[in-house]
């Protein structure tokens, strides 16, 4: 009796991004469609002529293709064995008039025509409120009898955890910290809608990595493409201004290295708390890009690991005649149709086929130069790939050690400025809710941060006594 789910929420809040997470969290398939784009014909399928015989009279019948929406179902588990997942339709109280039926009837029976939906498979639709669509027909209650309708609202804090875990660019998140109420904001003007999304930021976020990248300024007019709320986008933009002065005047790299004079720290006392909260952010940002850095490090050091003991099976095996060229080729063949399979998937995380791709790269290295060298043979050949490795690894745990002496020289400069405070409180909180720098902090330590965050727990305990006090004093 599991009911369609029916997400109802404005433009841009992450309806589709919650599917794309779902996916790929619980390894199961994602087909996705916007029901804008279809029709009746594609939705059901296309009439035939069937001749049938009833009574021992023969008749002729009208019977249909397999609908394009099922038939891509199908596809997608036969290509990649993959036979649980999420069928999700954008935009379901947009469909024609035509094709209205037909929904209802796909939403109580999961069919389109006489194909249903492949057990295992849930259906997941979703709509904006027609305040925000023009196109919008809104349900009957025959139609939400039939779904599990749950709402969709704009939280900047819930948000701002996945915000961290992403890599939204810090001025995003930390301007918004200051400026909650705008996250997102829709209104409708003499000039027409202003409006500020979920997904406007993030698109920004990217557009901002890109130009500092390429050495290209930021400007108003930029953040206007994406923000498109004239007020918000312009005070963003000025607040950009601010959070680069302020990148450059404090030296963050140097806070971090332990190396800082008193300049800053005088200057970081007497600062108002927008520019503590920024100066924060700042390394913050260093501090758990670093940490991210190492712990992709560590699994893609633990994947070329796998590979190598693989290699060094075929090495060691006296029956095998290959040598130690064609034992890297059958490796490297082996990691791309591996890559290609998963790519196929549709659910591969970025970072892992960045891992794959930078396998697949030193595969090609180890090729290039053992064939420079005019190595051939297996022993000699796999001893050089193992000293890579082995200088890999080295660099690798010296990027440990170099990060926690950044987490706990952050720790110190800011116990130093703003001692316990509401400074430390937010340090405290981000790193925790950062999904990165807490699994390694759990895997590789931080005294300061478990005292501060002991510390930070017994504080908020005794305000909230503080408070019941006060309200058991108010009462009496």
């Amino acid at each position: 009796r599991q009911r369609p789910v029916l997400v109802i929420g404005a433009p841009g809040i992450g309806k589709t991004a919650i599917m794309e997470q779902i996916s790929k969290e619980m390894g199961i398939g994602l087909i996705s469609y916007s029901m804008t784009h279809h029709t009746r014909q594609s939705a059901i399928g296309l009439p035939y002529i069937e001749k049938k015989t009833f009574g021992g009279k023969e008749y002729t019948v009208s019977e249909y293709t397999m609908s394009e929406i099922i038939s891509s179902v199908y596809k997608y588990i036969e290509e990649t064995g993959i036979k649980e997942g999420i069928l999700f339709l954008d935009e379901i109280n947009c469909v024609s008039e035509t094709l209205s039926p037909a929904m209802l009837q796909f939403l109580q029976y999961k069919t389109f025509g006489n194909t249903p939906v492949p057990e295992g498979w849930v259906i997941v639709t979703a709509g904006n409120p027609p305040e925000f669509n023009k196109s919008v027909r809104e349900f009957d209650v025959v139609t939400l009898d039939r779904v599990k309708s749950v709402e969709v609202e704009p939280d900047f804090d819930v948000w701002k955890e996945y915000a961290l875990k992403k890599g939204i660019h810090t001025s995003i998140v930390t301007y918004l910290e200051i400026k909650k109420s705008n996250f997102y904001f829709i209104e409708s003007t003499v000039d027409g809608k202003s409006f500020v999304t979920a997904r406007g930021w993030e698109d920004l976020s990217d557009m901002i990595y890109l130009y500092e990248q390429t050495g290209t300024p930021v400007t108003e007019r930029l953040c206007r493409q994406y923000i498109q709320h004239k007020m918000i986008s312009k005070d963003f933009a000025i607040y950009y201004d601010l959070y680069n002065k302020y990148r450059s005047d404090y030296k963050v790299i140097e806070i971090l290295n332990g190396k800082y004079d008193e300049n800053v720290k005088d200057r970081a006392k007497s600062a108002k708390f927008d520019e503590r909260l920024t100066l924060i952010g700042l390394l913050m940002d260093a501090v758990s890009s670093r940490m991210k850095n190492v712990l992709r490090n560590e699994k893609y050091t633990q994947a070329l690991l796998d590979v190598l003991k693989g290699i060094k099976e075929k090495c060691s095996d006296k029956e095998n005649t290959d040598g130690i060229m064609e034992i890297l080729n059958f490796a490297l063949i082996e990691r791309k149709e591996m890559l290609e399979k998963e790519i196929s998937k549709g659910l591969l995380k970025r970072e892992t086929e960045e891992i794959m791709r930078d396998i697949i790269a030193d595969l090609e290295m180890y090729i290039s130069e053992l064939a420079n060298k005019g190595i051939t043979d297996k022993k000699k050949g796999f001893a050089f790939v193992k000293k890579s490795f082995d200088n890999g690894v080295k660099n690798f745990e010296k990027s440990i050690d170099d990060t926690k002496a950044q987490l706990d020289n952050m720790f110190k400069f800011v116990e130093e400025v703003f001692g316990r405070e509401k400074e430390m409180l937010i340090i405290v909180t981000d790193l925790t809710a950062n999904g990165n720098s807490a699994e390694f902090i759990g895997k590789y330590g931080c005294d300061k941060y478990f005292e501060n965050n002991e510390a930070m727990l017994f504080y908020q305990r005794q305000n909230d006594i503080l408070k019941q006090v006060a309200s058991l004093s108010s009462m009496v």
